[in-house]
């Protein structure tokens, strides 16, 4: 049996942020009877189980978690025909993408660079760049705690909605992601929705400019991502991150025009997208640089990234408590200016 459980393991390494405190019991999956042990294994001592994938979308508090977090290493990319491929939760979610994007599946490649694995993205719904996975997930292979089976479940039970579904918002804990179904087509024109990619490849100013290859749209992206520290590297301390901290907000189209008058501009000129019967989404980092939060900001040891203005960084020996502190300076200010309250992205443990 390859089950083994640790004691007393740091999981500020094993997050791309960099903060937070030990698990008091620490163990590995490569297989799917992994999984079905450390639920047992959890449930039978009556303490709470935390699945850790690629630790980037996650906060460690700093006293840690006090039950037992098992790391998700199931791997294995398996294409199944049809464009379809079946992927360990534990591969590295742009490992994926290199993989089908070189073979010339469309779907993904404008969500290259993001870190991560891949049994993350559907419980995140993540998605950059005017695509995200819910529209390329066909079905995700979960353990159900609840009957205590392995199931598959369709796109359309997962609930997906803009960094939600039905994992980590209508029943999280109930179900520990194994691997991943996804649907792409092949010899598909990539996705060049974002105003970033068709200013980089002319089609701004052209739009009948020659259209890149799935490849070259990797490419850019990544280079894009890197350019605002968010290609984790260890040599970019502005990587040392959790990512976009805060979710773009979704608010009623009447509020606009006071948020316009808020940040002194016209309301022609406030950035935001359609989001349902009289919704709009505003870019966060948009409301934060108008309260003041503008790159670098900062003398503490978290602030915000010298490269994206939706990012905040460890600068060095940061706690969860500096996190928290920096967090909710931004909420408050962006609230008291806008009457809008930003909600966190990443995740907190413990």
């Amino acid at each position: 049996m390859t089950f083994q459980v640790e004691e007393n393991v740091p999981l500020a390494p094993l997050t791309t942020f960099g903060v937070g405190g030990r698990a008091r019991w620490f163990a590995r999956a490569t297989s799917e009877a992994d999984v079905a042990e450390a639920v047992n294994w959890a449930a039978a001592r009556g303490v709470p189980l935390f699945v850790l994938g690629g630790g980037s979308n996650l906060l460690v508090a700093d006293e840690g978690f006090k039950g037992l977090v098992l790391r998700m290493e199931i791997g294995g990319i398996e294409a199944v025909g049809g464009g379809r491929f079946v992927v360990g939760a534990g591969v590295e979610w742009d490992e994926f993408v290199t993989r089908v994007v070189s073979a010339g599946f469309a779907g993904v490649e404008c969500m290259a660079g993001i870190p991560g694995s891949v049994g993350g993205t559907p419980v995140q719904n993540v998605g950059a760049y005017g695509q995200e996975v819910a529209e390329v997930i066909d079905a995700v292979r979960v353990f159900d705690r609840e009957k205590l089976i392995f199931v598959w479940l369709d796109n359309k039970d997962c609930g997906f909605r803009y960094r939600e579904s039905r994992f980590n918002i209508d029943e999280p804990g109930r179900f520990v992601v194994t691997s991943v179904r996804f649907q792409l087509k092949q010899g598909g024109a990539p996705n060049l929705k974002y105003a970033d990619l068709r200013k980089r490849f002319g089609l701004d100013v052209n739009p009948e400019a020659a259209k890149p290859s799935l490849q070259e749209v990797a490419v850019a992206v990544r280079e894009i991502r890197a350019s605002k520290g968010m290609l984790h590297s260890p040599n970019d301390a502005d990587s040392r991150s959790a990512g976009s901290f805060f979710k773009n907000p979704i608010v009623s189209d009447s509020l606009v025009g006071s948020i316009a008058q808020a940040a002194s501009v016209a309301t022609e000129n406030v950035p935001r997208w359609p989001a349902g019967a009289g919704l709009v989404k505003l870019p966060a980092a948009w409301l934060l640089e108008r309260a003041g939060f503008v790159k670098g900001f900062g003398s503490g040891r978290v602030g915000v990234s010298t490269k994206h203005t939706l990012a905040l960084v460890n600068r060095g020996e940061a706690s969860f408590a500096d996190v928290e502190q920096m967090q909710a300076e931004i909420v408050a200010k962006v609230e008291a200016l806008f009457g809008v309250r930003l909600v966190r992205e990443p995740v907190k443990l413990g």
